[in-house]
């Protein structure tokens, strides 16, 4: 496991000034929904010594810390920024940083529509098979798995190649489209299984805000190169938004021994 309890520069102290690299989990930091190594954990914590680091994912909190971190060591102590559910949950060198709520911002009415709506759809739709947790409510945004979330691991990857041959999970978005042109959202695949619903706005740029709010702290730092390393960076993929954004620059990778392949090529 790395240094979960080593001592970093603080952040305006790092040598590479003004710098943060941010990382999506599932696929590049991680195997889907597996656990990082220890040989990234160590590379991130190496990496932690010369930069700003920080992780960035649709999972709520609780699933990043069984992949990243273990029983004893919090997640927040291995990066300096923890970005939950797209940035909508955020911690900074362990502080809990401002919240929102998909509920509040859409309302109770459109949110019971909506998930009623997610719900038939699934029950009328023929797939192999069929598990548990379709819909899965975060703070915000809602995950949605015609598989269910409870789905093994070899089910999860021949639902995957299930997926890649009949399209479920595309034409289950354009359907989500059609029905609700008006509530103002997003729609992104990702993972193996499933696809966020949140609203426009609220995809993984959201955590950007507090990247640029950093410098108004008293020990903050104006973050004016910011790398980000992401797997689905394709139109539709859930890093898409964040990959293309003029703010950061993009690196799209396959897997964790790409992930640290880059990491080599610019820092070490």
């Amino acid at each position: 496991m790395a240094e979960a309890a080593a001592t970093f520069p603080p952040l305006n102290q790092r040598p590479i000034k003004n710098t943060i690299c941010l990382f999506d989990v599932d696929g590049t930091l991680t195997p889907a929904r597996g656990d990082a190594s220890p040989e990234m954990l160590t590379m991130l914590s190496e990496l932690r010594h010369k930069v700003a680091i920080g992780y960035v994912g649709g999972s709520d909190f609780a699933k990043q810390q069984e992949q990243l971190g273990s029983s004893s060591i919090p997640v927040t102590s291995l990066f300096d920024f923890c970005f939950a559910e797209n940035g909508l949950t955020a911690y900074r060198l362990g502080t809990e940083l401002p919240s929102q709520s998909f509920i509040g911002w859409l309302g109770e009415d459109k949110y019971k529509n909506l998930v009623n709506f997610l719900l038939k759809y699934i029950a009328e739709l023929d797939i192999p098979i069929k598990r548990g947790t379709f819909v899965e409510f975060r703070n915000g945004m809602v995950n949605v798995s015609p598989i269910g979330r409870n789905a093994t691991v070899d089910e999860r990857n021949e639902y995957e190649r299930y997926d890649k041959e009949h399209h479920i999970r595309e034409k289950f978005v354009e359907e989500l489209r059609k029905k609700f042109p008006d509530l103002g959202l997003t729609y992104s695949i990702g993972g193996q299984i499933s696809f966020d619903v949140f609203p426009t706005g609220w995809d993984k740029t959201y955590c950007l805000r507090h990247i640029f709010a950093d410098k108004f702290l008293p020990d903050g730092v104006d973050y004016t190169t910011i790398h980000f390393f992401g797997d689905k960076t394709y139109k539709g993929g859930n890093d898409y938004e964040i990959y293309e954004d003029e703010r950061t620059v993009g690196h799209s990778v396959k897997n964790p021994a790409e992930t640290m392949s880059e990491l080599k090529r610019l820092f070490f």
